[in-house]
C-alpha cells in the first residue's frame, strides 16, 4: 500500500525488451536505500517488484498485461519517473490509500499556469468517470491529488510549486499519457451497493 506522496524523481536508465515483458532499470538512490530482493516500489503509480539492486538503481520485470494497461510501455532510457516505497505500518498517511494497481490511463489535455499554482486537465476513460468526484482523491502517475473539476470525460487538478518541481507532472505536456488509479473506497462502496453483483 502506498500514499501517493512521491519520494523521488527517478530516471529510467535501461529498458530490456523480453518475450511478452520488459525489464526496466531505474535510478533512484533514495528508494533503493535499504532495498531487498522482492521489495515493492511504485513507478509512476505502478507497483513493481525489485529483482536486482545496487549502486542507487534497481531492476523490475514488467509483464505484458501491465504494459498494456499502463503508460509504462512508453518509457525509454532517460524518461523521468515518480518513485515511492510502500507505506510502513504505523506511518503517516500523507496522501490517500493507493494500491499501485492502475485502473487506466489518461492524457494530459491542457495546462493553465497561474501565479502560485497550475491547473492541469486530464482525459478520463468513461468507465472510470463514476469514481471521480470534485474534492475527491485520484492518483495520477502515482501522485495523490485532489480533483478540482470532475466531468464525464476529463478532470482537473491544481498543482502547487512543490508538486511541479518534484514530480513528472512538472514536465508532462499535452498529449502525454499518465497512469490513473481511482479511490479504492469508491469501488468497494459501488460493489456493496450493487445487489446481486457476483464479480
Amino acid at each position: 500500500m502506498f500514499t501517493g506522496i512521491v519520494e523521488e524523481l527517478g530516471e529510467i536508465t535501461a529498458v530490456e525488451e523480453q518475450s511478452e515483458a520488459s525489464r526496466f532499470t531505474v535510478r533512484g538512490p533514495v528508494v533503493t536505500e535499504g532495498a531487498k530482493h522482492g521489495d515493492s516500489i511504485a513507478v509512476n503509480g505502478v507497483c513493481l517488484t525489485v529483482v536486482e539492486f545496487g549502486g542507487g538503481t534497481f531492476t523490475a520485470d514488467v509483464m505484458a498485461e501491465t504494459l498494456k494497461r499502463s503508460s509504462l510501455g512508453a518509457l525509454r532510457p532517460g524518461s523521468r519517473v515518480n518513485l515511492e516505497r510502500p507505506m510502513a505500518l504505523g506511518g503517516r498517511l500523507g496522501g490517500h490509500l493507493v494500491q499501485g494497481h492502475v485502473d487506466g490511463t489518461g492524457t494530459v489535455l491542457d495546462r493553465t499556469p497561474a501565479q502560485h499554482w497550475e491547473i492541469v486537465k486530464v482525459s478520463l476513460p468513461p468507465e472510470l468517470s463514476r469514481y471521480v468526484v470534485e474534492k475527491g482523491s485520484i492518483t495520477v502517475d502515482g501522485i495523490s491529488l485532489t480533483v478540482v473539476e470532475a466531468a464525464a470525460d476529463y478532470f482537473t487538478v491544481s498543482l502547487i510549486p512543490t508538486t511541479l518541481a518534484l514530480t513528472t507532472l512538472g514536465i508532462k505536456q499535452p498529449g502525454d499519457p499518465v497512469n490513473l488509479e481511482v479511490d479504492v473506497i469508491a469501488k468497494y462502496v459501488e460493489r456493496m451497493m450493487t445487489p446481486g453483483d457476483a464479480r
